[in-house]
């Protein structure tokens, strides 16, 4: 769901329709209201019961994969930062162009998280995957020439700047399954025609057929801003990588 505003307006309008749906059958059906059929009722309840309940649990699952998005950025910063002094240990030729390498690779890392369009994603993730095997070459030779401890230690922190670019990636795949959000859908639809059918015919119906559709499909959006890497307004700020890209430079 990379475009929370479209789930919001699609499942208020869904979600109204079948309302509406119920609201229809009732009066075809000539169905008495909830006080006569405390059998629906209970229907009624259990059904938003466990509404709320996959609601709940489905927005666990966004904030724990947003709190992993941002892990892994702190992660990001921490190696990048670490392997930019490890630099030290390299020979006096390969530091100076490690060290450029990697103040690019820092860019690229902030522009992943600021980018929006798919276009210009594809083109950051393009870039990075660039300068990763730029950033190995670099490294690499002065492991096989000189296979000091040092040496050894700058590699090593190559490779962790190199494997957090991939956790990264990963939690930003992780996202909820659409089979999970097919299913609350679902329930939410047949509980949206239940409601219908038991809602008293004397009431403003006008009004109250908006509140319900309403404050599910909030949720649904809230859950789908947060579960939205790129798409969203709720997004991982780089302010960890930003602020280690001030630092570098002012260096």
């Amino acid at each position: 769901m990379n475009y929370p505003f479209l789930v919001l307006a699609l499942s208020f309008l869904v979600l109204w329709l079948s309302m509406r749906i119920g609201v229809f059958v009732r009066n075809k059906r000539r169905i008495s209201p909830a006080d006569e059929h405390e059998d629906l009722a209970l229907i009624i309840s259990a059904a938003l019961t466990l509404l709320g309940l996959l609601i709940g649990f489905s927005f666990s699952m966004a904030t724990s994969r947003y709190d992993l998005r941002k892990n892994y950025e702190e992660a990001e910063a921490n190696a990048i930062g670490t392997e930019y002094l490890r630099a030290d240990l390299l020979p006096a030729a390969a530091a100076p162009r490690v060290r450029l390498l990697l103040r690019k690779y820092l860019d690229q890392r902030v522009l992943f998280y600021r980018t929006r369009g798919e276009s210009q994603l594809r083109q950051v993730n393009a870039d990075t995957a660039r300068l990763q095997s730029e950033l190995w070459a670099a490294v690499s030779p002065s492991a096989a020439a000189v296979p000091t401890t040092g040496v050894t230690l700058a590699v090593s922190g190559m490779n962790d700047v190199l494997n957090s670019q991939g956790y990264t990636q990963a939690a930003w795949w992780n996202r909820i399954p659409m089979a999970a959000w097919g299913l609350m859908v679902a329930i939410a639809i047949c509980c949206h025609i239940l409601v219908g059918t038991n809602m008293h015919p004397t009431y403003n119906q006008a009004a109250l057929l908006l509140v319900l559709p309403l404050i599910v499909s909030i949720s649904f959006f809230l859950i789908a801003e947060i579960d939205s890497p790129a798409g969203g307004i709720i997004r991982v700020t780089p302010q960890n990588l930003v602020s280690l890209s001030q630092s570098l430079q002012s260096n």
